[in-house]
């Protein structure tokens, strides 16, 4: 008997699929880094909770492809079917998020002044622009709100040495104009955002 996922979003309905087979690949091998709910313990790995279906979906089968490179995810990724990835990306999506809190203000408050405006005097857009004022993304950009501080600064390290292989020309346009200070600010405060 399959548990299949119908659930009602703020921008419509999730696709039907297989949670309870999404539950048992968690088990078998999300959890370990991302935690049971997705929601990772370790500044290593991203909370994979609240974020877009879609936007998982996409990530996993571009570890699968290559088009990502992640020797430790290419390797997790390997043997899924599309149903299954799209079935990861709903049961994340419907995990519960919360906002960490921030133990050095006035750095998150450069934090929140870069994500929301910028930096004119560097040409660093606001990252508001494209992930929204809450830092929530769309299906095809990713939630960012909550995010692990050092993951997110590990991924705009990773855009602007153009490591990270997918996704990457915007936010090497972008990652490459900011500051280490920057970078961490606005990492902190992103951790923040709920």
């Amino acid at each position: 008997m399959f548990m299949f996922a119908s659930l009602a979003t703020a921008a419509g309905e999730l696709p039907q699929v297989d949670l309870e087979r999404a539950a048992a690949i968690n088990a078998g091998r999300c959890m370990l880094c991302h935690g049971p709910e997705g929601d990772s313990s370790s500044p290593l790995y991203p909370r994979l909770a609240g974020q877009h279906h879609q936007y998982i979906a996409k990530q996993l089968a571009d570890f699968k492809s290559g088009r990502r490179a992640s020797d430790t995810m290419g390797g997790m990724v390997q043997d899924l079917a599309e149903d299954e990835m799209l079935a990861l990306g709903v049961f994340f999506e419907t995990k519960p998020t919360k906002p960490r809190e921030a133990r050095d203000k006035d750095l998150a408050s450069v934090g929140r002044f870069i994500f929301h405006r910028g930096n004119e005097f560097s040409g660093v857009a606001a990252c508001a622009g494209c992930h929204g004022d809450r830092g929530l993304g769309t299906e095809q950009l990713p939630r960012l709100a909550g995010q692990v501080p050092r993951y997110t600064e590990a991924q705009l390290n990773s855009f602007n040495k153009r490591q990270r292989t997918n996704d990457n020309e915007i936010m090497h346009s972008i990652a490459s104009k900011l500051t280490e200070l920057e970078v961490k600010a606005v990492s902190l405060y992103i951790s923040t955002l709920d």
